[in-house]
């Protein structure tokens, strides 16, 4: 949980936008944590993801992999046991990803 808030804590630094934290460990076998949230631009996605990276390398000697491009929209940064989703505004509203995670349990939102 510690990788989780300072994962959050990097978000909030950068400005991401309603970051949720999402426990889908009962739900999932592949991750224990879902963090979503929404940046405002591509430029934005690019600096959410690298600021998480650098914070959880610096905090926690953690290496995550991120996975898309920015101009796609979407970029998942993944730790194993915690997957960062990062969206845009139109992507994070068209794939839904807290309905289709419903049974998850909410753990933090951070609007």
């Amino acid at each position: 949980m510690e990788l989780a808030h300072t994962i959050i804590d990097a978000l909030e630094d950068k400005k991401a936008e309603d970051i949720l934290l999402l426990d889908i460990k009962e739900n999932a076998t592949f991750t224990d944590y879902f963090i979503i949230c929404t940046a405002t631009s591509n430029r934005m996605l690019n600096a959410l993801a690298d600021g998480v990276v650098e914070k959880t390398r610096v905090d926690h000697k953690r290496k995550g992999r991120i996975e898309g491009k920015p101009e796609a929209g979407w970029l998942v940064v993944d730790y194993g046991d915690i997957v960062v989703h990062l969206f845009d505004e139109d992507l994070r509203r068209y794939y839904k990803l807290e309905e289709l995670w419903k049974d998850g349990k909410v753990l933090l939102r951070v609007q």
